[in-house]
C-alpha cells in the first residue's frame, strides 16, 4: 500500500472523533467499536485550515447513515482490502490514511468500510463495499448544519447554495495567470476559473481536449492536469442537458455535490460522452460518462 500514515494528522483526527447520534441512539461515546443500539450516523474528523475569526482548525462531520443493528469498528490500515488501497492509489495520489472503520451488521457481518484520508491537507470520506470496491464519497458539513440542508452563508460548504461566490472572471484572473498560459498554453481557449478555499486558482480550457491548470493565490503556477474526456469537438453545456443516469449517477456517488462546469464531447455530430467539473466537500473532481449518460470514470483534480 503506497498511502501514507501521517502521524499528527491522524492523532489530531482521533482526537476530534467523537460521534454524533443525531438520528439513532443519543449518546456520547468516544471513536472506537459501537453497540447495535447505538450506530451513529456521522463521524467527526479534524479539518484543515480554519473556518472562524480565531484562526483555530475546526473539524466537519463525514455522513455515513446507520441502520437499525448496525455497527461501526475502528479497524487497522493494514485490514482494509487491497483493492481499497488499490483505489486510493490511484485516485487520491499522496494522500495519508487517518483512520479506517469496518460497517457490520447485525450479525456482525462485515458489510463494508469507511475509510478518511487527507487529500491535499482537506479530509475525504470514502465508502466501500465488503470485497473493497469504492461506493461513494461521503458528505460533509460542519456540525451546526447536521440538519437541515447541509450549509449555510459564511460556512465551509457555503457555495452549496448554488450562488458561485467562487468563480473567478477570466478578465480579472492575476496577470501571472494570463502570462503563464500566453507563455506556455497560448492556443488554449480558457473556460472557466474558480478558486479553492485556500485562495488557489484553478483555470478550465480546452485545446485539443480538457485542461484543469492550478496555480497558488498569487498565481504560481501548480500543476496541470488532462481532464478524462474522449477526443472530439468540446462544446460547454448546463447541468440539465445531462443524461439523467449521469445525474443520478453524480448524485448518489457524490452526495450534496456542487455543479461547477460540464462538457459534451461530439464527434461528426454525434455525441460520444460527457465530461463533468464539480466540487465535492471542497475537492474537485472531473467525471467522465459515455452517451448513454454511463459512468465512465472520474479524476481527482485537487
Amino acid at each position: 500500500m503506497k498511502m501514507k500514515t501521517n502521524p499528527a494528522k491522524a492523532v489530531a483526527a482521533l482526537l476530534s472523533a467523537s460521534f454524533v447520534f443525531a438520528s439513532c441512539q443519543k449518546s456520547d461515546l468516544s471513536a472506537g467499536t459501537t453497540d447495535s443500539s447505538t450506530a451513529s450516523p456521522t463521524i467527526a474528523v479534524a479539518a484543515t485550515g480554519t473556518n472562524n475569526t480565531a484562526g483555530t482548525a475546526d473539524s466537519v462531520y463525514l455522513l455515513q447513515p446507520c441502520q437499525r443493528g448496525e455497527r461501526r469498528d475502528t479497524v487497522a490500515q493494514s485490514a482494509l482490502p487491497s483493492s481499497v488501497s488499490a483505489y486510493i492509489d490511484a485516485n487520491y495520489s499522496g494522500a495519508s490514511f487517518a483512520k479506517a472503520f469496518a460497517l457490520k451488521n447485525s450479525s456482525a457481518v462485515v458489510t463494508g468500510y469507511v475509510v478518511v484520508i487527507y487529500y491535499d491537507n482537506k479530509p475525504v470520506g470514502l465508502q466501500f463495499d465488503s470485497t473493497g470496491a469504492f461506493v461513494k464519497v461521503l458528505e460533509q458539513r460542519e456540525k451546526g448544519d447536521l440538519e437541515g440542508p447541509g450549509h449555510h452563508h459564511g460556512g465551509r460548504f457555503e457555495d452549496r447554495d448554488g450562488q458561485q461566490r467562487d468563480t473567478v472572471a477570466l478578465a480579472a484572473l492575476p496577470a501571472a495567470v494570463t502570462t503563464y498560459f500566453a507563455a506556455n498554453y497560448a492556443t488554449d481557449t480558457l473556460v472557466k476559473a474558480f478558486r479553492s478555499r485556500d485562495n488557489g486558482i484553478i483555470v478550465l480550457s480546452k485545446n485539443n481536449g480538457l485542461f484543469a491548470t492550478v496555480f497558488t493565490a498569487v498565481g504560481v503556477f501548480v500543476k496541470r492536469e488532462t481532464l478524462p474526456a474522449k477526443p472530439g469537438q468540446i462544446q460547454g453545456i448546463e447541468l440539465v442537458a445531462l443524461p439523467s443516469v449521469a445525474a443520478n449517477y453524480l448524485s448518489q456517488t457524490y452526495p450534496n455535490y456542487v455543479f461547477k462546469k460540464a462538457f459534451s464531447i461530439s464527434q461528426g455530430g454525434v455525441v460520444k460522452g460527457f465530461v463533468v467539473f464539480i466540487d465535492a466537500n471542497n475537492t474537485k473532481y472531473a467525471v467522465e460518462f459515455d452517451a448513454s449518460g454511463s459512468f465512465v470514470r472520474a479524476k481527482t483534480i485537487q
